[in-house]
Parts: C-alpha cells; structure tokens; sequence
C-alpha cells in the first residue's frame, strides 16, 4: 500500500510539473532558454544534499531509551552516519499560484553500537519526503501565499516542538538513534490559511514508526496563532489523537489542549524574551495530566561575545500511584528545536527520562564569539513528580543533576561541528530505582554537511 501510495504521489509530481512547462514551451514565440539539467524546463528546481557523522561515548550510561521505547542496544561507544539527498520544484501559474514538491530519501546507520548476539548494527535506506502542494500566490486575500495546502509524506512542526515536531521514528532497526535526520509524518494532510498577523492550520498527521514498535500513531489539529509584531506570537492548539488500543490505549482517543505564548514585550529592553506554555491531556476515566513550562532569557547583544542568560522551569506531570486514572503525562512528538530542547539534557534526556513525571530547572548561558562559533553551558537539576512511578523503593524525588558543555562551529558555509561533554550526578531515586551512584560522563563530536 506504502509503495503504491508513492508511485502515484511520483507520478503525480511529475505530471503537475511537466504538463504546465510544455504548455508554455508551446506558447512561447521565441526558442526557450537552454536546459542543463535534463528536467522539465518551466520548474525552479533545487537540490540539497545533507550528509552527517558522528561518534559518541559513554561511562556509567543507563540507556532506557525514553524515546521510542525501542530496544536499542548500545554500549558505551558508538557511530552513527546519515545521508539525505532531495529535489523540490516550485511551478509558477499565470495566475501567480504556485505548485511545489519534494521528493527525498533518508539513509541511516548505527554501528560499533552492540555486538551480534544483541543484535548487532542497525541502518536503513527509505523515502522521507514525498509531498505536493499548492499555493495561492496574489489571488486569495490581499497578502501572498494566503492559503497553502499541501498533502503526503512532510514534515509539520506546532510552536518550539514541546509536543509536536517529529513526524518520523529513529533508532531501533533504523539507525540514528541521536542523528534523527528523519522528520516526515508518514502521511499528512495540511491546510494553512495565513493573513497578516493571524495564522490558522489544520492538518491529519499519522507517524512514520519503527516497524518493531508501531503504535498506530495518528493525530489531527486545529492550531491559530497571533503575532504580534516580530517579537510575540500567541497560539492556542487543540489536537484529537488515536492509537492502537492494545499497544497505547491512554493515547487512542485523547484530546490535548495547549497554549502558547513567545514574547520579548519591552521596546526599551528588547533583549529580554520569555515563553510560556501550558498542556492539558484528557481520555476519558484513562488518563488526565497536565504540564507547563516558563521560562525567561536576556541577551547582551552590544557586548562582546552576546552572552544570553536563560532560566527555565518545566513541570511534567506523573502517576499518583493512589487513583485509579493515569496521570502520567504523554510527551507525544517531541523534537530537537535547539539545544536542551525539547530532548532535555545529553545525558538525562537522551537515554535517561524523558518528558514525563519529570520537574527540570535549567540555567543556560550562551556565547557568540564569532559569526562562526557559538557555544554554551547548561545545568540542569531534575526531580521526579511522583518518585512512586520508578517502584515502591523510589521515596526520593532527586532523579539528577547534569552539566552540559556544547559548542558549534561553522567550519564554512556548508560544514557545521559540534562538540559536547557532559556529565550527570545521580541522586537519591536514581540509586533507589536502579542502584546507580557513580557519575554518569559522555562525549560527543558530530559533523553536519549541507548543500
């Protein structure tokens, strides 16, 4: 069904490209320019071609894989290598609409991870976006680009990513359990209506899961939000999601409320911003919780080096062991939107907890050296909710603290690296629910390519 899907989604591409580009050529007087690259002439073509790389270390891990809850087999030095190649068109109508495309692969691999009799190494080679689309240009509304519709595989990102941002499963039998150079929902169907300061979306998402863990993942959603400025934007979402009930039957039919607030409302200290945002998740006699984060930064843009301070506080609700409803919060699709978010922590949020029954302060400073290096400190001090969650030997709520140490270097226009150490000290419940006291340390260098 997958394939045949693709195919006539292909071949649909190419008639929407090519038949509007012989049309001109046929309408045209004079001979049209020369065509190099052999594709229908009319399309303004791009290729990109993202390829990265690498290599990560580990002593004293814990690795519960909080993100896929995948088996995935590392030890405590591993690889990973990715390769994304892509072709989009954008055709341009008389009337000034816009059919567009994209078609791309993604190729991942994991080795040096685990040896054979765990399963040995993971990689995989399949579609990632395979996706048309229509714009209205200049003849809805009075602005450009009001309405954009687009269907098939495509990505759709809701706010900063705290609940929505990756459509697509890694690790597992995949590969690129940290890399996740996958982000396409396996299907979606997206409306976007954008008018001034007023923007409103609704779209039906269904996850591309590992094969070994496929829930059945499946959403859609109302989302409108409100600039104001370039400097605040309010939204308001609502999203209704299905599951397989055997697998994930607290996720099959829930409703999820969020609100969001981005804002830097001073023009006499424009450098300070604060977010805001807060999520209510209900199914029924299933499950009901809640969560929501604050946070606050100030950026010294005039003086040398930028040096930003941020502060953040996020609250994840966990399951009162004493009632008979879950409360245990959902974290849905979370994805990586910047560093420490909303993967929270190298160590803790990557291969520790993740974004349920969990309470984080984070204090942030970053540094701009150059136009070509930037880089930064982060501490975070995690607490569980509801310590029970982990066992009844759990009392304690001190799950950790971690520090984290990254830069980025932008070694030209196309190379990026990334440098991170970082280490965690276990607290009182980690050593009550998994007899861990020794700090946990870990290092990591990773190459990104992009054309």
């Amino acid at each position: 069904m997958t394939f045949r899907f693709g195919f006539v989604l292909c071949l649909t591409i190419a008639v929407c490209f090519w038949v509007p580009a012989a049309a001109q050529a046929q309408d045209q007087t004079q001979a049209p320019p020369e065509n190099t690259t052999g594709l229908p002439a009319g399309v303004e073509w791009k290729f990109n071609f993202d390829a990265s790389w690498g290599t990560f270390g580990f002593a004293n891990s814990l690795f519960q894989d909080p993100k896929e809850g995948a088996a995935t087999n590392l030890t405590d030095q591993w690889l990973e290598g990715a390769i994304k190649p892509s072709l989009s068109g954008t055709h341009k109508l008389d009337s000034s609409a816009e059919i567009y495309g994209t078609v791309s692969a993604v190729g991942e691999r994991t080795y040096g991870a685990s040896p054979t009799l765990l399963g040995g190494d993971a990689s995989s080679f399949q579609v990632e976006d395979l996706s048309l689309g229509w714009r209205s240009g200049n003849t809805v509304g009075s602005g450009e680009n009001v309405v954009d519709v687009a269907v098939g595989r495509t990505r759709f990102n809701l706010g900063h990513g705290l609940l929505l941002w990756d459509g697509a499963a890694e690790g597992g039998s995949r590969g690129g359990y940290w890399t996740n150079a996958r982000k396409a929902f396996q299907f979606a169907a997206i409306g976007r209506y954008h008018s001034g300061s007023h923007k409103a979306e609704t779209a039906y998402l269904d996850k591309d899961e590992l094969t070994e863990n496929d829930s059945g993942t499946r959403l859609w959603l109302l989302n409108y939000e409100y600039a104001v400025g370039e400097t605040s934007t309010f939204g308001v979402s609502y999203m209704k999601f299905f599951a397989d009930s055997a697998i994930k039957p607290d996720r099959d039919g829930l409703n999820v409320f969020n609100l969001r607030a981005y804002s830097a409302p001073l023009t006499k200290l424009p450098d300070l911003s604060f977010e805001f945002e807060y999520v209510s998740e209900s199914n029924g006699d299933l499950l009901g919780s809640n969560a929501w984060t604050i946070q606050s930064a100030y950026e010294f843009s005039n003086a040398d080096w930028k040096p930003k301070f941020t502060y953040r506080y996020a609250s994840f609700q966990g399951d009162d062991p004493a009632t008979a409803k879950n409360e245990n919060f959902d974290s849905l699709l979370t994805g990586f939107y910047d560093w420490g978010t909303w993967w929270q922590g190298e160590i803790v949020g990557e291969y520790v907890a993740g974004n349920s029954n969990l309470v984080s302060n984070l204090f942030r400073v970053h540094v701009t050296p150059t136009e070509k290096f930037g880089g930064g400190l982060m501490y975070y001090k995690f607490n569980l909710d509801q310590p029970g969650v982990l066992g009844p030997q759990v009392t304690s709520s001190d799950l950790a603290g971690e520090f984290d140490a990254y830069g980025d270097w932008k070694f030209n226009p196309h190379v990026t690296v990334s440098l991170v150490g970082a280490f965690a000290n276990p607290g009182a419940a980690a050593e009550q629910a998994f007899n861990r006291t020794k700090t946990f340390k870990y290092g990591m260098v990773f190459i990104a390519y992009s054309y």
